[in-house]
C-alpha cells in the first residue's frame, strides 16, 4: 500500500475517533447535572473562609460535625445499669462516653443512651410545631382559596386582608403572641400559621381562577351540576396549584418557625441557635444552622417537589 493511501486511511480513522469523542462529549453535556457540585463547593468555600479564624470563632465543617457527633448526639452519660438492674450514678468527672461503651463491647448501653442528647428534643419540638402550624394553614388555605376562587364577593373581601397580612413580616407577630399566650407551643404555631396561610390562599385562588378551559365548558354543556363540576373538573385541575402552594407555604412556615423560636420559645432549633450565640458557642450555632438548612432541603427534595411534579400533568391548558 502506497504512503498516500496509508495516510488517507489514518486520517479517516482519526476523523472517526474525533466524531465518537464529540458524540460522547455532547451526550455528557446534554445529560450531566451540575447539582452534585453545589454542596461540595459550599463546604470548600466554608473551609477556605474558616482558615484565617480560630476554631472558637469560625470552626471548620469537621469541627461542627464533631460537636454534633460527640456532644449533641452522643453526650456523656450519668448513670449505668448493671446486670442486676441497679442504676449507679457516676460523678461528672468520671462519666464515660458512649464510645467507651462501644469499645468495651457493650452496645446495648450505648444504644440506650444514643437518643438522650440535647439535639433530639430541639429537633422533635421544632418538627411538632411545624406540623401544628403548617397543618392548620393547609386546612384554612384550601378552604379559603377555593371559596375566593369560586365566589367573587368573598374574593373581593379577602384579597385586601390577604395583601395586608402578607405585607407584615411574620416575626413581627411573635412579641404580641408572647404577650397573649406566653412562651411555648401556641405562640410558635400561630406565627407559623400566619406566615404560611396567606401566600397559600393566594396561590390556590389564582389557580382556581385560571381553570376556564374547554373541559369546564364541555362539562357545563353536558349538564354537570356544581358539585360534579367541582369534584371532577376543578379539583383535579387545581391540584398542581395546591401542591405549589404547599411548597411555597412550607418555605415560609419553616423560616417563621426558626425566627419565632428565637423570641418565643424555650426549646427548638431556633432557640438552640439563639442561646448558643449568646454564650459564644460558634460550633453549636453552625450546627443549628446546618440542621435547619438540612431539614428544609430534605422536605423540599423528598416531599414537596415530587408531589408538585406528580400533579403538574393535571394542569388544564
Amino acid at each position: 500500500m502506497s504512503a498516500p493511501a496509508v495516510e488517507m486511511k489514518q486520517d479517516k480513522k482519526l476523523d472517526s475517533d474525533k466524531e465518537k469523542i464529540t458524540g460522547w462529549v455532547n451526550v455528557i453535556r446534554n445529560n450531566a447535572s451540575w447539582s452534585w457540585v453545589s454542596l461540595p463547593s459550599l463546604f470548600l468555600v466554608w473551609m477556605l473562609v474558616a482558615i484565617p479564624f480560630e476554631s472558637y470563632i469560625l470552626p471548620q465543617p469537621w469541627e461542627v460535625a464533631d460537636e454534633a457527633w460527640n456532644e449533641m448526639m452522643f453526650p456523656t452519660v450519668s448513670e449505668v445499669m448493671d446486670d442486676d438492674g441497679e442504676i449507679t450514678i457516676i460523678p461528672e468527672a468520671d462519666r464515660p462516653s458512649v464510645w467507651k461503651f462501644i469499645a468495651k463491647g457493650e452496645p446495648s448501653n450505648a444504644l440506650a443512651h444514643l437518643f438522650r442528647g440535647e439535639l433530639w428534643p430541639h429537633v422533635g419540638w421544632s418538627l411538632l410545631e411545624e406540623v401544628g402550624g403548617f397543618g392548620a394553614a393547609i386546612i384554612f388555605s384550601v378552604l379559603f382559596g377555593f371559596l375566593a376562587g369560586f365566589f367573587k364577593g368573598f374574593r373581593e373581601y379577602i384579597v385586601p386582608l390577604n395583601g395586608l397580612f402578607m405585607a407584615i413580616p411574620p416575626i413581627a407577630w411573635a412579641p404580641l403572641m408572647v404577650i397573649i399566650f406566653g412562651l411555648g407551643y401556641t405562640t410558635i404555631v400561630i406565627v407559623i400559621f400566619i406566615s404560611a396561610v396567606n401566600p397559600m390562599i393566594l396561590t390556590i385562588m389564582e389557580g382556581v381562577l385560571q381553570i376556564q378551559g374547554q373541559e369546564v365548558r364541555a362539562a357545563r354543556v353536558l349538564g354537570a351540576r356544581k358539585w360534579q363540576l367541582f369534584l371532577y373538573v376543578y379539583l383535579p385541575a387545581s391540584l398542581p396549584f395546591v401542591t405549589a402552594a404547599l411548597r411555597i407555604g412550607f418555605s415560609q412556615a419553616w423560616r417563621a418557625l426558626v425566627a419565632a423560636e428565637m423570641i418565643g420559645a424555650s426549646v427548638g432549633l431556633g432557640y438552640m441557635v439563639q442561646t448558643a450565640g449568646e454564650v459564644g458557642n460558634s460550633r453549636l450555632v453552625l450546627l443549628g444552622i446546618t440542621m435547619i438548612g438540612l431539614f428544609s432541603y430534605l422536605f423540599e427534595r423528598t416531599l414537596f417537589r415530587p408531589i408538585e411534579k406528580r400533579y403538574e400533568v393535571w394542569r388544564l391548558e
